[in-house]
């Protein structure tokens, strides 16, 4: 007989350390029923709780190597839908708490790219001259958006590869939704600022988002005026004052920061390449990091001979991320082990159908990318 599902209010008012035994038992419970994935960027007090952790495309692909019928995963909406793309057919994907989305995801929805789509091919013809390349930071319909469109899906370790293969292609690339990991990777091929173009999406119907078409004609990438709320914090002015108290230090930042930025550090890269840097530098080293504080935070934990610090001096985790806290994690546990699945997330069948095309492992046709 079904049981009744458990209510969220009765968790509210739980403290973190009835939330941490509840949740202990749960995954006691359940065994290898459930896999917990913690992103890079999680907050520590659920974090500690993942059986994976790592990048977004990378935990899917490990969750859907695992015997577990249950993804609970510790992240952001699309990362949720990306799971449930990539995972068996006998998998559930689920995120504890559904208000936590991405700012930058929320920045380009179908209906917004659909419109500036139409509105270049009134300049161009996009299907002919332009590919529409969408960073796995965005909802499922964008991932399918691409496969119809003879389209790609990036990432922050693949943009450059991906990139490569647009080009190769055709003249022009539609970039979404961050600007920034755009500019930055288009620019480190060799296109100059002065042939990209920038779509302001905010800007009514018919304005061919701020954009000339002389302008667009010139253009080889096309970016969508979106960014992430956290890397977009880092600026020069923070590598300056590093720089002055650590006259040694080594600046590493994501290629999400603004341009500027990512000119000035040392070195730049997704999440996995930070990780690696700072594992891989030497004993005394000083590094300065353009990324999320519970990140950097936990390679400061874990890198004791070495000096690692957050270049924003003011705390910038991913405030959306930050809303699966260990009530909503010891919730969706605790239903489980009653027979009952809540926050389910599933993508529509034809959009799945859409976005598996893209799920084979190399970059040669419109796919999902085979790397986090």
């Amino acid at each position: 007989m079904q049981t009744a599902a458990i209510a969220f209010d009765r968790f509210k008012p739980l403290q973190d350390d009835a939330c941490e035994s509840r949740i202990v038992a749960a995954k006691a419970a359940l065994g290898k029923r459930a896999v917990i994935l913690g992103h890079h960027y999680q907050r520590a007090d659920v974090y500690k709780h993942a059986d994976l952790s790592g990048d977004s495309l990378g935990l899917s692909k490990l969750a859907t190597q695992t015997d577990a019928e249950y993804i609970v995963f510790c992240g952001v909406h699309f990362m949720a839908e990306v799971a449930d793309i990539l995972s068996n057919p006998e998998q559930t994907a689920i995120l504890p708490d559904m208000s936590a989305g991405c700012s930058m995801a929320d920045m380009a929805n179908l209906a917004k790219v659909e419109r500036a789509w139409r509105e270049i091919g009134s300049v161009l013809d996009p299907d002919q001259h332009v590919t529409p390349i969408t960073y796995i930071n965005s909802a499922a319909d964008l991932k399918a958006f691409c496969g119809e469109h003879g389209g790609i899906v990036c990432t922050s370790s693949n943009a450059t590869k991906v990139l490569q293969w647009a080009f190769e292609r055709g003249k022009r690339v539609f970039f979404f939704p961050d600007q920034h990991l755009g500019r930055n990777t288009a620019h480190a091929l060799g296109v100059p600022l002065e042939e990209m173009a920038l779509y302001n999406w905010r800007l009514p119907a018919g304005r061919l988002g701020g954009v000339t078409p002389e302008a667009l004609d010139r253009a080889r990438v096309i970016l969508w005026q979106g960014h992430c709320s956290v890397h977009q914090r880092f600026s020069l002015t923070q590598i300056e004052a590093a720089r002055a108290k650590y006259p040694d230090v080594k600046i590493v930042v994501h290629p999400e920061c603004r341009f500027d930025v990512v000119q000035a550090a040392d070195a730049n890269g997704s999440t996995a390449y930070i990780v690696k840097y700072v594992e891989q530098a030497p004993a005394g080293s000083v590094i300065g990091v353009g990324t999320e504080i519970n990140l950097v935070s936990r390679l400061a934990h874990e890198h004791p001979d070495k000096t690692i610090f957050c270049l924003d001096p003011v705390v910038c985790p991913c405030s959306t991320m930050y809303r699966v806290h260990p009530a909503y994690l010891a919730w969706v546990m605790e239903s489980l082990v009653r027979g009952e699945v809540v926050n389910r997330i599933e993508v529509p069948e034809e959009t799945d159908r859409k976005s598996t095309r893209l799920n084979s492992s190399h970059v040669k046709r419109s796919r999902m990318p085979s790397s986090a």
